[in-house]
């Protein structure tokens, strides 16, 4: 009878992690759904305390104290910009704790039986994999750790042995403690040397597909013990991390192989158009409110700049005060705008800058040429000419925000330093840019003031 209750209980779980799922799918239902999985997770770990002989119940009690305690500290304290390097660190210690119930659960379980010990040992090397590449990640994303060119036939061959000795483990019979061991130590060197090269401005992508290795390794776990939520959640997991890393490698217009395989930003070496003699033409507070103020139609693009200076309050601001003007603003997001996927979505929601305001590239490209005036506040790669124009351009090809085809465009940076990608943008030294230099939510906060003055 408990069984049946245990098993209802899961499947219950589960129907609520689907629910959630689909609820998040848009920023008005999106609370609900992370409520639904919440809910469904509880009812999970509830259900689990019912399992006939769990011993214990102490230290799995003060272990989720711990956990909780951590994750809500985290959660509230880490700012939205480092928000990408959250999730890459929670990824990890999934990972992590894939491999640690794969080496505690080793001894215990027939491993010469082929089903067996290839999940076993699928939990060990992924799982560790899984672990030390979210941390590079992590680092890479928080700008501690540099790219390190790898020979990738070396690191082919450190995941080969690592495969090759847990083949070995599984056919052998025998207890080889020291070769699991050995195992997860290697492991843990490829997920170094698989991370180390890529440049930082494909992170995103990497930890997304980090985040579905993740989810196979819950999935495994699930099939350790035999337990269908940690099975499906970790399908669910999987399949929703692979999905993500195919669109937006689409939206970067490379595949995944290209991102994983080749360097790619973070170097200063690559580089469009130099400099020369081209004209950077600036604009100051008051002639910037004046374009704004007369506009029909102004679009912003927000990028990381925009989440750095914590400036998603100030634009909302000024987005209130063109419009009390008669003037319609729109934001334009790119795909991999910041440093993960909907990272500029959540930044403007915490605004509470309306939800059909936000256009995607395809909808907003085809309003760029009636639009008055676009003000870029942080992006760089996402809005550079040269993905269009220039075939020898290492993002040529990459879908970009066309705010060029604009009337206008003001630039709000800090400097004229180049994107995560390396390489100098086109245009800023178009002739229709001007550029409006510093902190993003000092010059939004005047620009209020001008355009109310007026």
């Amino acid at each position: 009878m408990i069984a049946q209750i245990i098993d209802i209980c899961y499947l219950v779980a589960v129907v609520l992690f689907i629910l959630g799922i689909k609820l998040m799918s848009h920023p008005d239902s999106a609370r609900k759904g992370n409520a639904l999985a919440l809910s469904g997770m509880v009812l999970a770990i509830v259900a689990s305390f019912l399992t006939p002989g769990l011993n214990n119940i102490v230290l799995i009690l003060v272990a989720m104290a711990l956990g909780t305690g951590g994750g809500l500290y985290f959660a509230k304290s880490v700012q939205m910009t480092a928000m990408p390097q959250l999730v890459s660190f929670f990824n990890g210690m999934g990972g992590a704790a894939a491999a640690l119930i794969g080496l505690v659960e080793y001894g215990d379980l027939p491993v010469n039986e082929i089903g067996n010990g290839a999940v076993l040992m699928a939990s060990l090397v992924i799982g560790s994999i899984s672990f030390s590449g979210s941390l590079v990640a992590m680092g890479k994303l928080q700008g501690v750790i540099k790219d390190i060119n790898i020979n990738k036939i070396l690191a082919f061959l450190i995941l080969a042995v690592a495969v090759a000795l847990s083949i070995y483990v599984i056919a052998s019979g025998e207890s080889q403690p020291a070769l699991v061991y050995a195992i997860v130590l290697i492991s843990l060197v490829y997920g170094l040397a698989f991370v180390y090269p890529i440049g930082g401005a494909d992170m995103p992508v990497v930890i997304s597909l980090l985040n579905s290795l993740t989810g196979v390794t819950a999935a495994t776990t699930g099939l350790l013990y035999n337990n269908m939520v940690m099975l499906m959640g970790g399908i669910l997991v999987g399949s929703a991390g692979l999905l993500l890393t195919l669109l937006m490698a689409k939206a970067m217009n490379r595949s995944v192989a290209n991102i994983l395989f080749t360097s790619f930003g973070g170097s200063s070496a690559a580089s469009g158009a130099a400099t020369g003699d081209q004209v950077v033409r600036e604009i100051n507070l008051t002639d910037s409110s004046i374009l704004l103020s007369y506009a029909k139609r102004v679009v912003v693009v927000p990028g990381y700049g925009l989440a750095v200076a914590q400036a998603q309050h100030a634009v909302h601001d000024l987005e209130k005060s063109l419009e009390e003007k008669g003037v319609e603003v729109l934001y334009g997001i790119h795909p991999v705008a910041g440093r993960m996927p909907g990272h500029m979505n959540v930044l403007l929601a915490e605004s509470d800058v309306p939800y059909d305001k936000l256009i995607d590239m395809d909808d907003i490209n085809e309003k760029f040429p009636s639009t008055d005036v676009v003000m870029v506040i942080g992006a760089n790669d996402v809005v550079n000419p040269a993905a269009n124009d220039d075939p020898s351009s290492p993002i040529y090809g990459m879908p970009i925000l066309e705010v060029n085809r604009a009337a206008n465009v003001i630039v709000i940076k800090r400097g004229m330093s180049s994107g995560y990608a390396g390489i100098e943008n086109a245009l800023f030294f178009d002739p229709k840019t001007r550029m409006l230099f510093g902190d993003a939510k000092k010059v939004l906060t005047s620009l209020v003031t001008e355009v109310k003055n007026m």
